[in-house]
């Protein structure tokens, strides 16, 4: 396979979109040859192949093809697994192979940081602005490896003296949840379809497969967040993809809270006579529970069963209560009194 990317950023091959970054913005503050002043030529290898990992890794298309075929197949111009993708590198005679070529390390770590040293300082060796080192001949990197990070196939290299991108506003989607999937937790596969943008100004179509984790307990609200999985635009920053979990009704339980509320219809007569009655529930993860009520006194009376509500999503393994509560029919009312009247 040639060079392992996943070893490189310390990830395992299921690593998501959020675990890549985390990786890469802590080896890349580690590495960076700016912090490294007395160890300058290896720091500079050493975050050449940081941001060539990331850069592969982050990408749907580049990391299927490193998936299948390596680093030799990535660099050497296998053709995607993907012929959608493919389809858009067009010969005369059919699909051309696709060639990876690096980006610019100093570009990449300018639009994970953003334009404002994470160092504190003015920006060294940053492309962000016009605030970098003032020399002629392109930045650090570029002067270090004479060009190999070049050729940037997506445009998305940026000139010295540009000022930094806005970001575009965040695409909100609600997602549906059933109580057993916010209860049990779960994994939603949601395939998306977004524009990339080349420096040419035209587009194609990429289809991406998104692993949504919904935790135990989480509430209507929660919001996941995907960044940068939104159209490309020209000089704009993609726009992130939020998901925020709405419930859907159950049909036996509802939440409040932490807390599930079951009501119970019963006549007059019944919450009279209710001693030694047995409710039976099944729970969102499919116990059965028989629950002996003995005492309704009256019609706001609700039986308490202890850690038999929702996950608290912050410590699973606790949970809220169970409310049963009681709709009393008081129309046996009038029906009682005209028995006794006749």
């Amino acid at each position: 396979m040639g060079i392992d990317y996943y070893e490189i950023l310390e990830v395992d091959k299921n690593a998501t979109d959020e675990e890549l970054k985390k990786a890469y913005r802590k080896l890349a503050m580690k590495w960076h040859p700016d912090k490294n002043p007395n160890n300058k030529k290896e720091a500079e290898i050493k975050f050449k192949q940081i941001s060539e990992a990331y850069e592969v890794l982050s990408d749907p298309q580049k990391r299927a093809i490193y998936d299948q075929y390596g680093e030799g197949g990535l660099k050497g111009g296998m053709s995607p697994p993907d012929a959608g993708f493919a389809s858009f590198f067009q010969t005369g005679d059919g699909p051309a192979a696709f060639r990876f070529n690096p980006r610019n390390a100093n570009n990449i770590f300018a639009e994970v940081f953003g334009c404002s040293s994470p160092f504190g300082g003015t920006g060294m060796g940053f492309g962000c602005g016009g605030r970098g080192t003032g020399m002629r001949g392109g930045t650090w990197v570029s002067r270090s490896f004479g060009g190999m990070f070049g050729n940037d196939m997506f445009g998305e290299g940026r000139h010295m003296n540009q000022g930094p991108r806005r970001k575009a506003p965040s695409i909100e989607n609600a997602l549906l949840c059933s109580l057993e999937e916010l209860y049990k937790g779960t994994t939603r596969k949601m395939k998306i379809s977004r524009e990339v943008t080349l420096a040419s100004g035209r587009t194609f179509p990429v289809e991406e497969i998104l692993n949504i984790e919904i935790h135990p307990g989480w509430k209507k609200g929660t919001k996941i967040t995907f960044p940068e999985k939104g159209n490309q635009q020209p000089n704009v920053i993609a726009a992130d993809l939020v998901f925020i979990i709405d419930e859907k009704p159950h049909s036996v339980f509802t939440r409040d809270g932490n807390d599930l509320v079951v009501t119970q219809k019963i006549s007059l007569r019944e919450a009279e006579a209710l001693t030694g009655y047995t409710i039976q529930l099944t729970t969102l993860d499919g116990r059965d529970l028989n629950i002996a009520i003995n005492n309704v006194t009256d019609p706001d009376y609700e039986e308490v069963i202890t850690g038999e509500g929702m996950p608290i999503s912050k410590d699973p393994s606790k949970k809220g209560n169970l409310r049963i509560k009681f709709n009393i029919k008081f129309a046996d009312i009038v029906d009682a009194r005209h028995e006794s009247q006749s």
